[in-house]
């Protein structure tokens, strides 16, 4: 019997022929040059990029050849520091500690009637200084003593009446109290006398014979000291003895400290020859002694 031929597997039946492409509906697409970023037919494009990348060479090399800051060192500081001490002139310990007190010193005039009663005559001037901010003011009692009326006048030319509130005549102190007060009032600082020891730097401000405010400068010479008036009428005792001039008028004005604190209230100068005059000793009484005369605790 004869077999059935057999036939590859990969073999495919026939197919349809594809139908024929129809391109009349086809549009063609427009045609878009490629980008063209350098040209040698733009020559100013060209200029331009060249001048561009040669201003930014430069400045490259300007920044690369640029020295880099020195650390500053301490001699360096040390050296400014010196150069400007040099050059500059700085205020001296005295003009900074007159500075501070300077608007806590009042002038006092002490005022009585004429024979008549129609005017007040002058009787002397002292000095004064403001130790609470509501017009208290520290003066000698022999400024103020037998006087019908008083006149103080503060740093900035107010001129005001006062009045004595307190007395304490052992040490010849009198506390006053402005009527009127500048509206910036300042008062001073008070600094215990502790610490205070001979050849320590002092400042006596006031107004010596009417002048004033006047400062003058000088330094702590003895403590404790014990001074009888030339009349013999009183002693004091545990006075600061200084050499800062002082002459009438300084009476009642601050003993100072070159921070400008307070340390005492000046009271006397020694008189051998009478004359009332500066001879290079006064007395100061400690303001421990003055700050307890209107009732403030002790350092």
């Amino acid at each position: 019997m004869r077999r059935p031929a057999l036939y590859s597997s990969s073999s495919r039946p026939p197919q349809d022929p594809a139908p024929a492409r129809d391109t009349s509906a086809e549009v063609s697409a427009p045609t878009v040059p490629a980008p063209r970023f350098f040209s040698l037919s733009n020559p100013r494009l060209l200029w331009a990029t060249l001048l561009l990348l040669i201003v930014l060479l430069c400045l490259s090399l300007a920044l690369a050849l640029r020295p880099l800051p020195r650390k500053l060192t301490q001699e360096d500081i040390n050296a400014a520091v010196l150069k400007t001490l040099e050059t500059t002139q700085l205020p001296s310990a005295v003009a900074k500690a007159y500075e501070v007190i300077r608007p806590s010193v009042v002038r006092v005039t002490s005022y009585r009637k004429s024979k008549d009663g129609k005017e007040d005559v002058e009787m002397g001037v002292g000095t004064g200084v403001v130790i609470v901010d509501k017009g208290i003011i520290l003066t000698n009692l022999h400024v103020v003593r037998s006087a019908q009326s008083i006149k103080v006048e503060f740093a900035d030319g107010l001129e005001s009446s006062a009045s004595i509130v307190g007395m304490q005549p052992e040490n010849d102190l009198a506390v006053l109290q402005a009527h009127t007060i500048p509206d910036d009032m300042i008062a001073a600082t008070m600094r215990s006398t502790g610490d205070l020891a001979p050849g320590d730097h002092v400042l006596a401000v006031g107004y010596p014979f009417g002048i004033g405010p006047s400062a003058s400068a000088g330094v702590v010479s003895g403590l404790n000291r014990t001074f009888r008036s030339p009349e013999g009428k009183q002693e004091m005792s545990n006075l600061i003895q200084f050499d800062a001039a002082a002459n009438p008028g300084n009476s009642g004005g601050p003993l100072v400290t070159m921070d400008g604190a307070v340390v005492g209230i000046v009271t006397a100068i020694l008189n051998p020859n009478q004359q009332r005059s500066f001879v290079g000793i006064a007395f100061a009484v400690p303001i421990e002694n003055a700050a307890s005369a209107i009732g403030l605790t002790p350092f």
